[in-house]
């Protein structure tokens, strides 16, 4: 009979969670960035107990500007999806834990799962928002006083979506000359991706564009 091994373990090795040194930059980093969401699914929680109007909806992503720079496309699907979207869910659990079981719901409720539910086929097929990954629109957009709805006009926005997130179009151009790209080629477009995030110049209004495909 041959000898059994010993010494050998059939399981893989787990592999080691990265640990930061609280006072590291990294660190550092992961917490502000920590802090910014939660205070931002605070704002959204709040803004359901207020009216509805755009100046709640533009203060909200006012506030998801980060602190320098701009955002990446990928950051801006994240604040849509896992901010601004689950807006309703606390509400949501509360209402459900309150009904009965075998109750119907409450109309509190089935509106809440309509808004919700309409919001995200809005970002499905096409989310506007403010391009918070265009620098000039970044740089406009702090100056804003969270109150003059008519400067919001100044900002170029964009159409974005959870079927094609990598895509974005141009919905409005923005009325302020630093954001009105008046070139001739502008079916060219620059681009300067780095760790920061994706900066686009010259898009055509209307246009659909993939960033994450090289451009011809």
């Amino acid at each position: 009979m041959a000898p059994s091994k010993t010494g050998k373990s059939s399981s893989k090795p787990t592999k080691k969670e990265k640990v930061f040194h609280p006072e590291s930059r990294k660190a550092s980093q992961l917490n502000r960035k920590s802090v910014r969401k939660e205070r931002l699914g605070n704002l959204a929680i709040n803004r359901r107990h207020k009216s509805h109007s755009l100046v709640d909806f533009y203060k909200f992503f006012y506030h998801a500007l980060p602190p320098e720079g701009v955002l990446s496309l990928e950051d801006l699907h994240d604040i849509v999806e896992n901010i601004w979207l689950k807006q309703y869910e606390v509400e949501l659990e509360q209402e459900r834990a309150l009904r009965r079981k075998g109750r119907p719901k409450s109309s509190k409720e089935m509106k809440l799962e309509e808004m919700q539910l309409r919001e995200t086929e809005e970002y499905r097929t096409g989310f506007e928002v403010i391009d918070l990954t265009h620098p000039a629109t970044v740089e406009l957009f702090r100056r804003w006083d969270q109150k003059e709805i008519a400067y919001i006009d100044l900002l170029r926005f964009i159409r974005i979506s959870s079927s094609n997130p990598t895509s974005v179009v141009i919905s409005r151009p923005g009325k302020h000359v630093s954001v009105i790209d008046n070139r001739k080629a502008a079916d060219e477009i620059e681009m300067d991706q780095d760790l920061a995030g994706t900066h686009r110049k010259g898009l055509r209004v209307g246009w659909t564009y993939d960033i994450g495909k090289p451009l011809a």
